[in-house]
């Protein structure tokens, strides 16, 4: 008998680009897991900073207390999140509702204000950084950043890169690594969601999943930029791997050949939580727990349709 499909690890990223952290549970929100990419560190302009150009963020550890993974929990003025980097000392920002605003954030194609996390943040990261930088905190209250409409209508997200959760499987990534020189761990790839008992690539075709009462829609595949090629435990960009390898057997042009090749390679399936399905806000419990089953309710009909 086949083994069912199982969540293996979670993982929340609290600052955009820094080191993530493996958590037992998450809360899920129609943005992503409670604390995924709420805050950023940004430029003297307000531009985002990510590992493309400041590899270094993926040294920087965070560490929130260990009831922030618990559904309602909410911060009091001795809740923090702990900052931590080679050669620095730790940083403590408070989780209540910062007072100060920072206006004309940007990232991607998004601006707005965020909540502005004060100076000494600002001079950890900018002694960090060796440049001019600030660290903000997405303000849900007043701020929207919608996911692609093209891909995803009426969803949203914080600071991660498009949509709110990224799945991806032990056995894609075992696959991956028969085929190249060194092994590469997960964490490359930076997935919310790690499946066990999944097919190499099986995750491709998921189109509608189910974890407890929650509904997850498949958006399209991965396409991946050059974080993969940072070591995350050095924070030093390699030259090739993975994506030379990926480029081999996961590119545009080798699953998709009837589609103009755009030299993109993928790895990993975005999709939202459709809270309209099953479990609407403010019914049931919205915690995912490493060890839940998975249950796929559709699936694709081929690749070529899933990495649209």
């Amino acid at each position: 008998m086949e083994e069912a499909l199982k969540i293996q690890s979670l993982f929340i990223y609290p600052i955009k680009s820094c080191r993530g952290i493996s958590v037992t549970q998450a809360t899920v929100t129609q943005t992503g897991f409670q604390w995924d990419r709420y805050w950023l560190v940004v430029n003297y302009k307000g531009r985002a900073y990510t590992q493309r150009v400041e590899p270094k963020l993926a040294l920087v550890e965070s560490e929130l207390p260990k009831e922030a993974f618990f559904e309602d929990w909410e911060p009091t003025k001795d809740s923090f999140l702990v900052v931590r980097a080679p050669g620095m000392s730790p940083l403590k920002i408070p989780l209540t509702k910062p007072s100060s605003i920072a206006e004309g954030v940007s990232m991607w194609e998004w601006s707005g204000s965020a909540f502005d996390e004060g100076e000494e943040a600002a001079k950890w990261f900018s002694d960090y950084l060796g440049k001019q930088s600030r660290l903000v905190r997405f303000n849900k209250e007043t701020e929207t950043r919608p996911s692609p409409p093209e891909f995803a209508a009426g969803y949203s997200t914080t600071f991660a890169d498009m949509f709110p959760f990224l799945f991806a499987s032990q056995a894609s990534l075992d696959q991956l690594n028969t085929l190249l020189p060194e092994p590469v761990p997960i964490n490359r790839f930076r997935p919310n969601f790690l499946v066990d008992n999944c097919d190499p690539f099986g995750e491709d075709l998921w189109d509608e999943i189910k974890i407890n009462e929650l509904v997850f829609q498949g958006v399209r595949l991965c396409s991946r930029c050059k974080v993969p090629l940072v070591n995350q435990e050095t924070g030093v960009p390699g030259a090739a791997e993975p994506t030379e390898t990926l480029m081999k057997f996961r590119s545009d042009n080798v699953l998709m050949p009837d589609k103009k090749a755009r030299g993109k390679v993928y790895f990993g399936k975005e999709m939202v939580w459709n809270w309209n399905i099953g479990n609407s806000e403010g019914k049931g419990s919205k915690t995912i727990k490493v060890g839940d089953t998975i249950s796929v309710l559709r699936k694709m009909p081929s690749i070529a349709e899933a990495a649209v």
